[in-house]
């Protein structure tokens, strides 16, 4: 069943001793940039870097005392991996890691920070699937999807729940979307604990898979995308896809120089660090600065694991 708002609720109440309870910044240059009131969740100050540790951890936690649960394994090019890794490690269980070759270096160490075993694939969905099929079959370990998954986007969803606990009347919230368990998680907060705020949900051109699964009423498989925003490579999972296509405001897309400028100013005007794929909320407002005049904007930053040796506008 699709998350009801006790499971968001409840997902909360058994995370919250584990997570932070990251800080929302405002911004004043970038209020007057677009003539908005902007609000910035910022998830890249959360455990491991990222929004990804609660939903892991609302995973990993519900697993009953009577489930002899010895290891789990995922596929994922970096925070999902490295938040189930530690959430694993809460539990005193292995975790075992299907990453792309070509994921960050950054999120290769902090998966082995962490204690996780990688096993490297292509930079495809097909070849993430095929290789996880193959460490699970091996180890026998426990598979955690990482978005189609009910438990996932419960522990994604209280993002949005504080959120909407820590500023009223908000217009919208705007979300990354990749495989849709931020997204898809903040439209049943909204849909849950608002009155009036929507949720739009932003993807790069280039891994625009969401934008024409939600368009086409189809799903899209996200085939050999070339974007600089690494965590947002995968296409929507029957779940998520549901829920979005039920609750979402619209899903907007943007270019590669609008990410990295996006990222740059956040940077430079709010002096904190976030990757490429949490830069891609305010690229969209960037681009569409009408759409957001006079409004009240939650922007989820989602992370903060970039590599400090290959920032794109060096490149």
């Amino acid at each position: 069943m699709i998350p009801s708002d006790k499971n968001i609720i409840d997902a909360h109440e058994r995370i919250k001793g584990y997570i932070h309870r990251t800080p929302i910044f405002t911004s004043s240059s970038i209020n007057r940039l677009v003539g908005a009131d902007f609000y910035f969740k910022c998830e890249n100050f959360q455990k491991a870097g990222a929004f990804k540790i609660r939903g892991a951890l609302n995973t990993v936690l519900s697993f009953g005392e009577g489930e002899k649960i010895k290891s789990v394994a995922t596929h994922s090019s970096g925070n999902h991996a490295a938040a189930l890794c530690y959430a694993a490690s809460l539990k005193g269980i292995k975790a075992h890691i299907v990453m792309p070759h070509t994921a960050p270096e950054i999120k290769k160490r902090a998966v082995e920070g962490y204690g996780g075993e990688i096993v490297f694939s292509e930079p495809t969905l097909a070849s993430r699937e095929s290789t996880a099929k193959t460490v699970v079959e091996k180890t026998g370990a426990l598979f955690i999807h990482p978005f189609n998954n009910y438990r996932i986007i419960e522990g994604q969803a209280t993002c949005g729940k504080e959120i909407l606990e820590d500023l009223d009347e908000l217009d919208y919230i705007i979300t990354p979307i990749g495989g849709g368990g931020l997204c898809s998680g903040s439209c049943l907060a909204a849909k849950y604990f608002s009155n009036k705020t929507r949720v739009i949900g932003v993807e790069p051109k280039e891994a625009d898979d969401a934008f024409r699964s939600i368009r086409d009423n189809q799903i899209y498989p996200s085939i050999a995308p070339k974007t600089i925003a690494d965590g947002l490579l995968t296409s929507l999972g029957p779940l998520t896809f549901e829920i979005i296509r039920n609750n979402v405001e619209r899903i907007l897309t943007i270019g590669e120089q609008t990410i990295i400028d996006a990222m740059k100013m956040i940077w430079e005007r709010m002096k904190i660090i976030v990757e490429p794929s949490s830069a891609v909320t305010l690229a969209a407002v960037l681009e569409n600065k009408e759409l957001f005049k006079n409004k009240k904007i939650c922007l989820v930053l989602s992370g903060g694991n970039v590599d400090l040796t290959k920032l794109p506008w060096n490149n």
